[in-house]
Formats: C-alpha cells, structure tokens, sequence
C-alpha cells in the first residue's frame, strides 16, 4: 500500500530531537505533550552534562524508575470499580460440581473483584503479557482522579467493540504505554499472592529490564528468584542480524523467607520415569532393536503423563539416558578423546572441556559417553532413574513445532499463532504447586496454562485448580498485519464457526479447556473418575445495582420512586448470589445448593458458609429457619421483607439462633 502524501510542513523540532537522540541517545526521554499524546523529549540537565567537562549544577541525582504517568498507573491500580462477575451456566462445563473459573473480561477489572475474595490464596500466578514489539495489542486503562469517573471511563471500545488498542508502529518505540498497562495489574496480582506464592512472567527483550525494574519496586528486590531463560526451536526474524530464538520468564516470590521455610528448594519432577524403564525392559525382552526401543519410548512422551521426561531421549544397551553437557566456559581445549565409533578424536566443546582429561578417560571406560556424530562435542551419559531428581535448570526449552501441532491436532487448523508451551508450563507449575493449589493466569489467551494444569492433575492425581482470566477479544483478520496472522485470525473465524461461537478468543480458550480435559478422560476411563475437566464461565459486567444505588443525590425524589428496588430488571437470583460471595468472602468455585424453604428459594453456599434468599415476601418462619442453621453470611434483598414486622424481627431472630452471623441487605 502506498502511503499518503504528508501535506504538513516539516516538523524541525521532531527532526532536531531524531538528530540529538542519534548523538546522545541517553539524553532522550519520553513526556505527554500538551494535546496528552506520548512523544520524545530532550532531557536538558543530561544533555548539558554530555556538553560540559565539569559537573553540572541540576535536580539531585537518585536512584528511580519513573515514566510519563506512572502516578496515574498507581492510582488505576487502586481506583475502585462498579462491576461484578456474572455466572453463564450455559458455556460452562459440569458447573455445580467444578473448582475451575475462566473469567471472561478485562483483567484489570476483573483482578481488582477478586481481591476481597482471593486475597493471599493464590499459591501461582503466570503470565504471558502482550510483548512491546510495535504490533501487538495493548491494554489500554482510563486514568481518573475519582470513582464515579473512572466507572464512566473505565474502558474504551472501537466500533467492533474491542476494549484494546493498537501499539502501532510509531508508537511502538516508546516504553510509556506498556508499562502503563502492566503496573497496575503487577500491583493487584501481587496482593492475591500467598505468603509462599509464586509469580512467573514470560517476556521478550524489549521490555525485559524494565519488567524486572518493576518487579524488584512492586514485589521487592530480595524476593527475585530467577531469570530464566525460555528457549524455543523457531527464530523471529524481527531483527535483521540475529535471528533471536529465546524470551525470558522472570519469577518472583510473594516473601522468599516464607517461601524458603516451606519450599526449601524446587527439584525438577521424575514421575513417570518407573513406566518409562518398565516399557524399556518389556521391549527389550520382545527382541526389539535399540532404533525400536527408542521410537516406542517417544510415542510415550507423546501423552501428556509422560511429556516432562522427553530430554530422557536416547537409549542404549543399558537403558533410557539423556547426554549432559560436558563443557563449561573458559575450559581448557588442549585435550580430548578418541571416539570408538569413527576412530577420530572428538570434537572440542566450543566453551571448553567441563571435565578433566583423567575423568573423561573414567567415564569412557565406564561406556558413560555418547558420542553423536563426528561434528558434535560428545555429552555424558545421564540414565532415566526413579529417584533422580535435580534442583530446576534457569535454562528451559520449549519445542514450539510440537505446540503448533498440537493446537492443529486438537482444532484441525492452526487456530492460534503463539499458543504457549505446554512442556514448559507442566514443568513450572509442578515445581511450586500441589494438593489443592490455586494457579491464576490474567493472560490466558488459549489457556495452555488450563490445559497443563489438567494434565499435571491426572499425572500426580493432585487436585489443583485454576483462575483463567480473557478480555474477548475478538479476531479480526483487518486488524493484524502480516499475511500469516491473517491466516491464522480466519482459520480461527472458520473453527467458530464450525461450532456457532462467537468470534472472539474466549472461545478459543473454552473449547480447547473442553478438549483437552474430553481426551484425558477418553484415553484414561478407569484413572480419571475424580478428574475435575469442568470450568465455570464468569463474565465481566456492569454492577447489579440501578445507578440510583451509586449517586442517589443525582435522582429526583419522584425518579427514586420509579425504581421497585435498587436492583436492575435483567439481573438473575444467581446473579446476585455471585455478587454476594464476591463481597462476602466466599470462594467463586463454591459448591452451591439450592433448597425451599416455606416455599421460598434459598441457596446454601460452600455448605452454611453462605445462605441467600432474594424471593419477595420472605416470611419470619423463612428467617428462622435459616437462622437456625447458622451460616456465617446471610444475604437476602432490600425489599424481599413480606411487611415491616419481618423487618423489625429480622434483627431479633438472628440475635437469637446465631448472633455471629453476618447479615446483609441488597
């Protein structure tokens, strides 16, 4: 496409500050100009140091991070919300029985309802944020001085109804709107965290330095626990002189002197491996040969029960064994070892020998060497054992030809352009997780991090659980800009509707939890009876209440009495209970019972934690009776009262059969 012809004059000062920023590139900053539109600046103070051969009188040197807004990302990050989560039964999965959520809504929001409920209960959280490449999506957060304005402003949407925006390429240069999206969200996360919990952040190299700024302000210095390094089998070509084939996951701890108490170290799991030597034995007594051994072994990788142990790759006389690095850096080079198999020296590793020239002969004679072809530094021999296990390598590999694939395989067409590593995610999330932890993702996207958790459940027969959380973003195949992403955007369209779903990624992530979680149990019918493969589907939504509950002032006398009661018509029974639990501290995975009472409908919540009842006319024999059972929170609505004795005795009933219970009107 050819572009339009620019009818403006040139801009000299933009020009002038390229020409400074090409010299001194230090001395260039960003700021919010006049019209509130992001763009570079010159940093005076610095560029008359840069000038000068003494030291320059200015403002007081000291260590920060700060950026245009960085205030207002704070306040955002505390700015409270009229929202609520809705349940939706009919795109959930076994709803009443489930310990599973995927929260369908801007993240932001959606983490801000979660802190009364999930505050210091997440055992994980991990996240994929959209990277700053100039092409990606980007959230972008009204910044407002008060409440009722940021409820008025609290998103913005295009004429397709996507709350996002662009990172065009002109603004993709600065760090400004990216850092101004994942602040507040880091804020928020970081307070759903237990004392022993986790975060892990998947990130690229344009924003990794300042992401670990921001990590060591929010979560603290000495709780940084690693940086690792994510390496892939594919190469972006977004450079031109490297083709840059790893990202990065940083991983910080809630309190790393709480965390080392309970988790005094992570060691990289070997479940699986007695089936794998059992399978290597069987078909060694079948007169298999070693290339057989090894191809049966691989397809035992395939499942998702054996998938971690895929390094353990090669096979010998002996058994099942994986080749360890033998170099090390700065090893010496002026030795090696002859390799039996072509009568040459070996080659030299290019860092240098990691043993030395004694032990590589002990390990030769003791056949603990492969040796590969005759271009390839050998590597020493590591056996597949029940109990070896290792404190967990920074350096992680993600075969992400295999996670296409399997994208293709469960969709029939490749229907998400980056899916996550699944390999990857087992691994993490079995190093700092069991039992019946809590793993969050605010970035599901496809819900790979679902799907390994499913896996790793059926595998170790824990019973985790997970928080998925998606903006529905909806696929557009106009919006992204290279011909494979408009591949991808309209195999996605084509999949949804194949199964009459609307065409946002939300429903990408469902289908692929469903799935997966339909093919665990149809390949495992005897093992996964108590399997939880179930998610309930809650969406994102404006509050319960009529606007009159929120600014009453603003409504006339004679307004107010339009409204039966503060609660808006299209708003269910259920609706409100999940506002209820929301507030009430109450798990939104809670069993729930729906039983009568005199008549009149009540639920029972997490068994007495929570009873509700939002029938009109509720009676004191309804009160009574569930008083007597002593819930911890009772929840009924405003105007349910049959008369106002009910309401005069509602307070005296209570008082009598539970005073500790906690009652509540809507």
């Amino acid at each position: 496409m050819m572009e339009h012809l620019n009818m403006q004059s040139m801009d000299k000062v933009a020009a002038n500050v390229a020409k400074i920023r090409e010299l001194f590139p230090n001395c260039v900053t960003e700021r919010i100009n006049n019209e509130g539109k992001l763009e570079h600046a010159i940093d005076f103070d610095m560029l008359k140091q840069e000038l000068s051969d003494h030291v320059v009188d200015g403002l007081q040197e000291r260590y920060q991070f700060t950026w245009p807004d960085k205030r207002k990302a704070i306040l955002a990050a505390n700015a409270p919300i009229n929202k609520t989560l809705r349940p939706c039964r009919e795109e959930s999965v076994d709803f009443d029985n489930t310990e599973n959520l995927y929260i369908e809504g801007d993240n932001l929001e959606v983490l801000k309802l979660l802190q009364e409920t999930y505050l210091g209960k997440v055992k994980m959280i991990y996240i994929d944020p959209p990277y700053n490449t100039g092409n990606d999506f980007v959230y972008r957060d009204e910044f407002k001085q008060n409440a009722s304005e940021y409820k008025d402003n609290s998103g913005q949407y295009d004429d397709d109804g996507n709350q996002m925006v662009t990172n065009t390429e002109s603004n993709g240069r600065f760090h400004t709107d990216w850092l101004n999206m994942i602040y507040p969200r880091l804020k928020l996360a970081k307070d759903l965290l237990s004392d022993d919990g986790v975060i892990f952040i998947s990130i690229d190299d344009n924003e990794v330095d300042n992401l670990r700024k921001i990590c060591d302000e929010i979560f603290g210095e000495s709780n940084f626990i690693a940086h690792m390094v994510h390496k892939n089998n594919s190469m972006k070509n977004q450079s031109k002189y490297v083709g840059v084939s790893t990202e990065y996951i940083l991983i910080y701890s809630k309190s790393y002197e709480v965390l080392s108490l309970k988790q005094p170290n992570w060691r990289a799991s070997k479940k699986g491996a007695k089936d794998v030597n059992l399978m290597y034995t069987k078909l060694k007594k079948q007169g298999l040969c070693l290339d057989e051994i090894r191809e049966n072994i691989m397809e035992m990788y395939s499942k998702p029960k054996y998938s971690h142990l895929s390094r353990w790759n090669k096979v010998d006389e002996i058994g099942v064994f994986k080749d360890a690095d033998l170099s090390r850096d700065n090893g010496p080079k002026d030795y090696t070892i002859i390799n039996p198999n072509t009568g040459k020296p070996c080659v030299i590793p290019s860092r240098g020998w990691g043993k030395s020239y004694e032990e590589l002969l002990r390990l030769q004679a003791n056949d603990l060497i492969w040796y590969g072809d005759e271009d390839t530094p050998p590597g020493q021999k590591s056996y597949l054992t029940e109990e070896s296990e290792s404190v967990f390598d920074n350096f992680i590999f993600a075969d992400t030809a295999a996670d296409k694939k399997l994208i293709i395989s469960m969709f029939g067409r490749e229907v998400f352009e980056f899916p996550k590593s699944l390999d990857m995610l087992m691994q993490i999330i079995s190093l700092c997780t069991n039992k019946n932890d809590i793993i969050m993702d605010f970035f599901s996207g496809s819900a790979t991090t679902a799907h390994a958790l499913m896996n790793l459940n059926f595998n170790d027969k824990e019973k985790r659980k997970f928080i998925m959380v998606q903006l529905p973003e909806l696929i557009n195949p106009e919006r992204v800009t290279s011909e494979k992403s408009k591949k991808v955007a309209k195999n996605a369209i084509a999949f949804l509707d194949s199964i009459n779903k609307p065409h946002n990624i939300c429903e990408i992530g469902k289908e692929r939890i469903r799935r997966a979680g339909q093919k665990i149990k149809e390949e495992n019918p005897l093992t996964t009876q108590d399997l939880d493969i179930g998610f309930r589907v809650l969406k994102c939504d404006s509050s319960n209440m009529e606007d009159v509950y929120f600014t009453p002032k603003e409504y006339m006398d004679k307004q107010q009495n339009l409204f039966v009661d503060n609660i808006k018509a299209d708003r269910s029974d259920e609706d409100l209970l999940f506002d209820a639990m929301l507030k009430l501290d109450t798990p939104l995975s809670s069993k729930i019972e729906k039983i009568t009472i005199a008549g009149k409908t009540v639920y029972n919540v997490a068994q007495g934690h929570l009873m509700a009842c939002f029938d009109k006319n509720v009676t004191d024999e309804v009160i009574t009776a569930i008083a007597q059972e002593m819930p911890s929170y009772f929840v009924m609505r405003d105007s349910s009262q049959a008369d106002d004795s009910v309401a005069i005795n509602f307070e005296q009933i209570f008082n009598t059969y539970s005073p500790q219970t906690v009652r509540r009107v809507l």
